[in-house]
């Protein structure tokens, strides 16, 4: 196991007093625009301040030492991508569900990016403005754990696999694998050999998991027209690549989306092309929501309790503001319910050998 590293301390007005030469006193009037400095033990103040990175404090709760009472919950993806994505939606009324029992705060914030992301951290930090942070998203070669453990803020990595790297950290994950197996074993027993995997964001690592094991199961099963295709998760990208991929020659059977949003998307592209769900393509949701069920035919799809999801993982992240160990805790695999999107692959010739344009 990684030994466990000291956490980074935050910088004092006693460092800044130390550093400029001045008293603590002279330091807090300083910080705080009040008279009794001169303007060039201000400024040589504010110059030090910024070059120790403090931040004032942002919450009278963290000045007492009591803590913000506040978790935090930054979200590193495109903005257009989350108006009707459900499952964030009930992640974090799951999420809150917890934390208001604990008179807890959730602190939101959309990121650019993971660079973005990690600044975020950093100035929540600094300025004690949250006890603790819940991490999405879970990435390849991801900075976040390693910059959270090194700060020292109770984090839990929601949908990642357990990292013994990072023994402070808890993690909630559920089992991709499994839940895409479960998948290809459905349609091959339905006869479909043409599978293309409509995937969300490349660098996500449930995302790698998925078409590492799509790609794993066609192998071991010998199909060699089965592919994964990464889309932002928005409904233009999905209707966009389902286009694309029913295009070409041979076209696929059928179709996996990676969230329910994308799949109705497509399913509306194909019919523009003149397939009908499921009688040219079969179609599956990787998640299962009230969408599945506003189109004809309602769709297969994994389904989850995404609620039950966020409560969980809020737990973890209260536990361990309480001084409870890190842990790994997995919940239930994503169950496929069979609805009437899915069917035995069509015989080759209407459009699996033709380009349909």
């Amino acid at each position: 196991m990684a030994e466990k590293r000291s956490p980074a301390r935050r910088p004092t007005m006693k460092d800044i007093a130390r550093r400029s030469g001045v008293s603590e006193s002279a330091v807090s009037f300083a910080l705080n625009g009040r008279p009794g400095v001169s303007e060039t033990t201000r400024a040589r103040v504010h110059r030090v301040a910024e070059q120790l990175g403090w931040r004032p404090s942002t919450a009278a709760r963290a000045l007492s030492g009591e803590g913000a009472a506040t978790v935090g919950f930054v979200l590193a993806r495109p903005a257009h991508s989350l108006g009707v994505d459900s499952f964030f939606l009930q992640l974090v009324s799951g999420i809150q569900e917890v934390l208001a029992e604990r008179h807890l705060g959730l602190l939101f914030q959309m990121a650019e990016d993971v660079t973005d992301e990690c600044a975020v951290y950093r100035r929540w930090w600094a300025e004690h403005r949250v006890d603790g942070v819940l991490m999405v998203d879970p990435r390849a070669d991801d900075p976040r754990p390693g910059l959270l453990d090194e700060l020292g803020l109770p984090a839990v990595v929601i949908g990642g696999a357990p990292d013994g790297r990072r023994p402070g950290l808890s993690t909630v994950w559920a089992d991709d694998a499994a839940a895409m197996a479960s998948v290809v074993d459905e349609l091959t027993a339905l006869g479909h050999r043409r599978i293309v995997h409509i995937a969300g964001l490349p660098g996500l690592a449930h995302t790698q998991r998925r078409i590492r094991t799509l790609r794993a199961e066609a192998d071991g099963r010998g199909l060699s027209e089965v592919r994964s295709v990464t889309t932002d998760y928005s409904d233009a990208e999905g209707a966009a690549v389902t286009r694309r991929v029913l295009r070409a020659a041979p076209a696929p059977t059928a179709l996996i989306y990676d969230n329910d949003v994308m799949a109705v998307a497509g399913v509306a592209a194909a019919a523009e092309l003149g397939y009908a769900v499921p009688d040219d393509v079969s179609v599956v949701s990787w998640e299962d929501s009230a969408l599945c069920r506003m189109v004809k035919p309602w769709l297969s799809a994994l389904s989850r309790d995404s609620a039950e999801f966020g409560r969980t993982a809020a737990r973890e992240l209260t536990a361990l503001l309480d001084g409870d160990p890190a842990r790994a805790v997995r919940v239930p695999v994503p169950r496929l319910t069979v609805r009437g999107s899915t069917a035995p692959a069509a015989p080759a010739g209407r459009f699996g050998d033709v380009d349909h344009r």
